[in-house]
């Protein structure tokens, strides 16, 4: 496993990262410690998690798997999404911030998290707010790094601004979706994330298991992401996605790899990327994705994956000049 720090903060972490979007949901907690444990066993020393992840109850499993080891590891959780049926139970207000770490923090049972992640953009609460919110949480020590997923580019650099001119504590990792079929990251926000020397870890680099090469119409699949939840469905429902899943298949299937392994150290090889997250619903499926550490792609063999699936667009209309 090789170990990279995350943008400017010093802080080293493996270049996978296990996320935990199914521990006590589609993953027992049985089955989930065992996927901690074998992520600690290649090298893994990062985990992701989320306050809305199944209700807390990710963070309740991943804090009784690290309780002997908390230390070792570096951890993220989040915030913004409905944690109750109240009118303020979500969102970057101070009021839910400040609610929502303590919760977190009990879950966990830890007293810091390493990167707290607002989860989303929130247009009804200033920009000021959260940050001054989470600077403070910074200042009190129940987290050590603000980070921000899903945001877009001009949202983060506002965002980089204020803080710059507030003195507050600043984002100093994004998580982006990024895959073969989803690249739209490369066009601002990758660059953003180079030129502020912030980390990124990147999470879908499966698009859902469609990379996977199962979402055949031969193999009759029962169950699956892009079978059980429509958001998904919505997200890769697109003709040309398939297209290019079966082409990457037939790619690796050259090299004699899997291509759930392919697909992660496609992403992993991107030099923006810090760590793509991983995440599986049993240790079977897990174990092609932990692989990717194996493989180190050359500039010629990304290249080659890239023109499997249309690149975006570029952020402008001079489009000549990029030629």
């Amino acid at each position: 496993m090789e170990y990279r720090a995350i943008g400017k903060t010093g802080v080293k972490v493996s270049n996978l990262c296990m996320g935990t979007m199914s521990f006590g949901g589609i993953a027992d907690e049985e089955t989930s410690k065992k996927m901690f444990d074998r992520a600690r066993e290649t090298g893994i020393n990062f985990f992701d998690c989320a306050n809305v992840y199944n209700g807390g109850r990710a963070e309740e499993i991943l804090g009784e798997c690290m309780k002997d080891c908390r230390d070792d590891l570096v951890i993220t959780s989040k915030v913004y999404g409905n944690m109750g049926n109240g009118i303020n139970d979500r969102g970057l207000s101070r009021r839910h911030i400040m609610m929502a770490v303590e919760d977190s923090l009990k879950r966990l049972k830890t007293d810091r998290i390493d990167f707290y992640f607002v989860h989303a953009f929130d247009p009804e609460t200033p920009i000021e707010e959260t940050l001054g919110a989470l600077d403070d949480l910074k200042r009190q020590g129940k987290i050590l790094y603000p980070a921000v997923s899903n945001w877009a580019a001009w949202q983060i650099a506002k965002a980089l601004g204020i803080s710059m001119k507030e003195s507050l504590a600043r984002f100093e990792c994004i998580q982006p979706m990024y895959n073969l079929v989803k690249r739209q990251a490369e066009v601002e926000i990758l660059p953003l994330a180079a030129s502020e020397k912030l980390g990124v870890i990147s999470y879908s680099p499966l698009g859902g298991g469609l990379l996977t090469g199962k979402y055949k119409k031969e193999n009759n699949l029962k169950e699956g992401r892009l079978i059980e939840q429509e958001g998904y469905q919505k997200r890769y429902k697109e003709k040309r996605y398939f297209e290019t899943a079966e082409k990457f298949e037939g790619y690796a299937k050259e090299r004699d790899t899997h291509p759930a392994s392919l697909a992660v150290a496609w992403a992993m090889a991107n030099p923006s990327v810090t760590a793509p997250i991983i995440g599986a619903r049993n240790l079977d499926q897990l174990e092609p994705s932990l692989k990717a550490a194996e493989i180190s792609l050359s500039d010629e063999e990304r290249k080659a994956i890239s023109s499997l699936s249309e690149a975006p667009p570029p952020a402008t209309d001079r489009s000549e000049e990029t030629v």
